[in-house]
């Protein structure tokens, strides 16, 4: 086990592949990752799947049987998505057993949906009984119609990731969502220890936007703000979950049994090959969270990552005051988490239409 990951662990930093597929499950590749480099839960979206399905022959048996039964490519994809995060979910069942909050595997309702409230439900219910484990989470994103959607399917006892979060007054609407679905659910006799979530922080992309327009402004002070907001960002979501953790709202549902949703640092990529590649790593350790992170973060994590201690809880007032200057500058941040938000969405359906086009081609060469 790389001790760099494990010192990550031991931090309390649950570790998440940001990757699946058909290959990772049966060659048992997925299984070693669990038990050598203590990942602990998976994460998925459709161009994963998209890369998986076009890469590997493992699939070719079930399209051909599902062209065969003359089923069109919604249900094809459906189909070969939540037959890799069932056998996923197998796989980490052991964690979950073990941890309670752990061995995970999330699987996205389509990203079409993500402005339709009752088709968000209508889809979190239909992956929900299809991939059939405790440890699936569904994938919702943190738009206003999904907000609801998040209640509702809570509501029902269907255990969430809720995903595309950017901004702290966006993510405090999440945490309010979860817990009015947990409130719904208890007053419906529901057993509430059984259902998990995590709220998806997006990390890297928020640099991206940010350090854009601090080089399109030019002077010496905006260039030495570069590469600050995304941490600064997170800092300031860690300190809203402390918050409405402390609640007496929370503990009512805590003393019924509830589990906290956990934030999750996604997008942990860097996207700047001048930043150090573990940035979004090391800088956001705070016991209680999960980073869920490409094969490669992993690995260069495993290399030569480190840990230097709590980097996130207590650090409000530090992270208002990049804010601030960022602010100072130019920079208008709640118009970057409006345009993160709609990239995000956009970003989400091009994923699908890649997906939709790449199993196209596939259920062809089945065809013939």
């Amino acid at each position: 086990m790389s001790d760099r990951l494990k010192a990550l662990a031991d931090a309390g930093v649950s570790i998440w592949l940001d990757d699946l597929s058909r290959e990772r499950i049966e060659s048992g590749n997925l299984a070693e990752l669990v038990k050598e480099t203590s990942v602990v839960g998976v994460t998925t979206n459709p161009t994963i799947f998209a890369g998986a399905i076009a890469d590997g022959e493992r699939y070719d048996e079930q399209v051909r049987g599902l062209v065969a039964a003359g089923h069109d490519v919604d249900k094809v994809i459906f189909e070969l998505t939540t037959e890799d995060v069932r056998n996923a979910c197998d796989v980490l069942a052991p964690v979950a057993d073990e941890s309670g909050a752990d061995g995970r595997v999330s699987i996205e309702v389509e990203p079409d949906l993500a402005n339709d409230t009752a088709g968000t439900i209508a889809s979190a219910q239909a992956l929900w009984a299809a991939v059939d484990r405790p440890n699936a989470l569904i994938k919702i994103p943190a738009t206003k119609e999904g907000l609801p959607a998040i209640t509702a399917v809570v509501a029902q006892g269907i255990s969430v990731n809720v995903t595309l979060i950017f901004g702290e007054q966006r993510y405090r609407e999440v945490m309010d969502a979860y817990l009015s679905g947990l409130e719904q659910a208890r007053d419906a006799g529901l057993d509430l220890s059984g259902i998990q979530s995590v709220a998806s922080f997006f990390v890297s992309r928020v640099d991206g936007e940010v350090d854009k327009r601090l080089e399109a402004i030019g002077t010496d002070e905006a260039l030495a703000l570069r590469g600050r907001a995304a941490v600064a960002n997170a800092r300031l979501a860690y300190a809203a979950f402390e918050e409405v953790h402390a609640s007496d709202r929370w503990k009512q549902l805590a003393d019924a049994g509830a589990t906290v949703q956990r934030p999750l640092w996604a997008s942990t990529g860097v996207k700047n090959p001048d930043y150090p590649d573990t940035l979004y790593v090391t800088d956001l350790v705070v016991a209680g969270t999960v980073n869920t992170m490409p094969e490669k973060t992993m690995q260069a994590f495993a290399d030569h990552g480190e840990v230097e201690g709590d980097k996130v809880s207590g650090r409000r007032a530090e992270a208002e005051q990049v804010f601030a200057s960022l602010a100072s500058v130019g920079i208008d941040f709640e118009d970057v988490l409006v345009v993160l938000e709609h990239e995000g969405v956009d970003k989400f359906k091009t994923s699908w239409t890649e997906l939709v086009e790449t199993v196209k081609g596939q259920m062809q060469q089945a065809a013939k």
